[in-house]
C-alpha cells in the first residue's frame, strides 16, 4: 500500500508561483511512476504532468508546458510541481497519484492506482 500525502498549495495573485510537495510512504518509491492530476469544481479531473520512476521521462498537458516543472527526489520519496506564471484557470484541487512501473505519457487518471487527498490552489485575478 502507498500512502501520498501533499503539501504547499495555497492562495496567489495571477503570475505568482507556488511549489506543491508529494511525500510518500514506501520503501518502492524508486519503482513508482508519479502524476499530478487537478480538477476544478464542476469539472472533471484532468492530468497536468507526469514523470517516469528514474526521471527520464517526463510529460506536460498543454495548458501548463511551459510553466509548470515536475520533478522528484527517489531519496526523499517526494515529488514536486513547480508552478509559475500562474493563472486563475489554474485554481484546483491538485492530487498526487501513482503507479508502479511505467505508463508512459498518458495522463489519464484511471491508470493510476494510489492517490494523495490533494491541496488547494487558489489563483486570484
Amino acid at each position: 500500500q502507498v500512502q501520498l500525502v501533499e503539501s504547499g498549495g495555497g492562495s496567489v495573485q495571477a503570475g505568482g508561483s507556488l511549489r506543491l510537495s508529494c511525500r510518500a510512504s514506501t520503501v518502492r518509491y524508486s519503482d513508482l511512476a508519479m502524476a499530478w492530476f487537478r480538477q476544478a469544481p464542476g469539472k472533471i479531473r484532468e492530468g497536468v504532468a507526469n514523470i517516469s520512476p528514474d526521471s527520464g521521462t517526463v510529460t506536460y498537458a498543454d495548458s501548463v508546458k511551459g510553466r509548470f516543472t515536475i520533478s522528484r527526489d527517489n531519496s526523499q520519496n517526494t515529488l514536486y510541481l513547480q508552478m509559475d506564471s500562474l493563472k486563475p484557470e489554474d485554481s484546483a484541487m491538485y492530487y498526487c497519484a501513482a503507479v508502479n512501473g511505467w505508463v508512459g505519457r498518458s495522463l489519464s487518471d484511471v491508470l493510476f492506482d494510489y492517490w494523495g487527498q490533494g491541496t488547494q490552489v487558489t489563483v486570484a485575478s
